[in-house]
């Protein structure tokens, strides 16, 4: 029985010394190279696009951009999709993702995430003047991302409301469901409002966004595990722009009243003292 509970101390005792060893490696390796590596979405209008001069921009580009420029470091922008961003992160490939992120506790179990940085909820969007309320889409085919927090809601929503057998198609990318909506292939769009405001905006007057938010969708910045030291290093950079007006600027940018895709602030980012 000694021999059995020296072994088990042992082995706490080498966990522990492990999880000292690994605490803040990536956050020592990012200031040790002066490069952060930020998985960062590519479609995904206002959030994170190609424009038409094919530069990447978006508020989660300038968010990203910030940080790294707060943190004394240099960017190493890589492109990310909602299938990629937490496996890139698990496998080591990016050190945090900034690209438009529900934080989940299920999402939580795998990797870490900072303070909420934006503040949506998910909607539908429609051809204009069709649809008027959530009952109307009860049978009726609607796209979304594959593997998202929409595409789990959408369902939950349609079932409530006596849908049995909800038509929710599931897509790649944000361009695709909006090219299936264009194309006759959905009746409806499904996703966080504000990607739908981006869309709806390339075609003024085609679309509409349509009923109340029947999800809250707080955004956190994806973080590897366990590691205290980065997790700070980004909530501080967020609170410190929130504090000194960076953070209204990037978003006066993107979703102010003088945008295409105007989005009020209706939250403020979490202080600490």
């Amino acid at each position: 029985m000694k021999r059995i509970m020296t072994l088990a101390l042992s082995a706490a005792l080498v966990m522990a010394f492990a999880a000292t060893a690994f605490a803040g490696a990536t956050y020592d390796k990012i200031m040790k190279d002066k490069v952060v590596r930020i998985g960062i979405m590519t479609d995904s209008i206002p959030g994170a696009f190609y424009n038409a001069k094919k530069e990447w921009v978006g508020f989660d580009v300038d968010i990203a951009n910030e940080i790294a420029k707060r943190m004394g470091v240099k960017i190493d922008q890589v492109p990310v999709n909602n299938k990629t961003r937490i496996g890139f992160l698990q496998q080591g490939r990016i050190d945090m993702s900034v690209s438009n992120m529900t934080h989940k506790r299920s999402r939580d179990k795998s990797i870490d995430f900072s303070i909420t940085y934006f503040f949506d909820g998910q909607k539908f969007l429609a051809p204009k003047g069709k649809f008027s309320t959530h009952k109307d889409f009860v049978g009726k085919r609607i796209a979304v991302m594959q593997g998202t927090t929409s595409e789990l809601n959408v369902k939950k929503l349609l079932k409530e409301m006596g849908d049995a057998a909800p038509k929710v198609i599931s897509y790649q990318k944000e361009s695709e469901c909006f090219q299936a909506l264009q194309m006759g292939r959905a009746d409806a769009w499904s996703t966080d409002s504000t990607i739908l405001l981006g869309y709806a905006a390339q075609v003024p007057g085609k679309y509409e966004l349509v009923g109340d938010f029947f999800s809250n969708e707080p955004y956190g910045i994806g973080l590897v595990e366990d590691d205290s030291k980065l997790r700070d290093a980004v909530n501080f950079a967020l609170q410190d722009m929130w504090n000194d007006g960076t953070y209204e600027t990037i978003y006066a940018k993107w979703y102010g009243p003088d945008t295409k895709y105007y989005f009020p602030l209706t939250e403020k980012i979490e202080m600490w003292p």
